[in-house]
């Protein structure tokens, strides 16, 4: 059993550095702004099951909670200038 979700978090780690192509070549900011969403969410899929490999699932909870509340708080931010600025403009 620990052998598939072993599989699977190496999975996944490959899957998070997909949408780094998105942040880097992304057409607009927009798109970069997404795939750095999506990395962050993928993270913390990442971060879960990691925990759960160590079988300290709840010590990985209070992190993920954490990392997922700055990831949130980032991207709106980064929005709400964006979208300011555009309003200037």
């Amino acid at each position: 059993m620990d052998s598939i979700f072993f599989i699977t978090t190496m999975a996944l780690a490959i899957a998070i550095i997909i949408p780094f192509y998105r942040v880097a070549v992304g057409p607009t900011v927009y798109d970069r702004i997404l795939g750095s969403g999506v990395i962050g969410t993928k993270t913390i899929v990442l971060i879960s099951l990691v925990g759960y490999l160590f079988n300290r699932f709840d010590m990985f909870v209070d992190i993920v909670l954490a990392y997922a509340l700055l990831n949130f708080i980032g991207v709106i931010a980064i929005a709400k200038y964006l979208e300011r600025k555009e309003a200037q403009k």
